[in-house]
């Protein structure tokens, strides 16, 4: 057992090494972004599938209560929420449209969306890009692997150089607080 932990822990610090050679830029870019939207006072919103949803929520819920100073809450939600909404959407225009009905009725021009797949290619991922892209939302994009569909769809694509799953959400997760840093830093 502890040649697994052990092994597990070097597999994500080979992971960590590698984002901080290869995403300081991409990272620099995202966080630029979103300070400069809440500065203007435009929304953050957050969506993703399984846990890349918890993760959505992590980092809507820093930005809403705080990170690590006081400062005041900012406006940040994460669609993957409202059970109502993505069962109601889910049952009347498919499980596809879950994120982009929400973009839909929720965002506006300046608003930054983030999505989070660790493929870079989840439909309702990309479906609520486009329709944030149709707004005039600015999109930074979470994934892994090569960062799949969403290196086409997203102004930043932040892609966690694994293959492996649990990797890259780990990664996501440390991006997302690098990002609430910076809002800390900012507010």
């Amino acid at each position: 057992m502890e040649d697994l932990v052990k092994n597990l822990f070097e597999e994500h610090i080979s992971v960590a090494e590698l984002s901080a050679i290869s995403l300081i830029t991409k990272i620099n870019e995202a966080c630029l972004l979103i300070v400069d939207c809440i500065a203007k006072g435009n929304k953050v919103l957050l969506f993703g599938n399984g846990g890349s949803a918890g993760d959505a929520q992590h980092i809507a819920a820093e930005f809403t209560g705080r990170f690590v100073k006081e400062r005041i809450a900012l406006p940040a939600v994460a669609l993957t929420t409202d059970t109502s909404a993505l069962t109601a959407i889910g049952n009347d225009y498919g499980y596809d449209r879950v994120f982009e009905r929400q973009v839909e009725a929720l965002a506006k021009a300046g608003d930054v969306l983030i999505g989070i797949s660790t493929s870079g290619n989840s439909a309702n991922v990309l479906r609520a890009f486009d329709a944030g892209r149709k707004i005039g939302c600015i999109n930074v994009g979470l994934s892994g692997r090569e960062g799949g569909d969403m290196n086409k769809v997203c102004e930043v694509n932040i892609v966690v150089p694994s293959q492996i799953t649990a990797r890259i959400q780990e990664m996501h997760i440390l991006i997302g607080h690098i990002i609430c840093t910076a809002i800390d830093n900012n507010n």
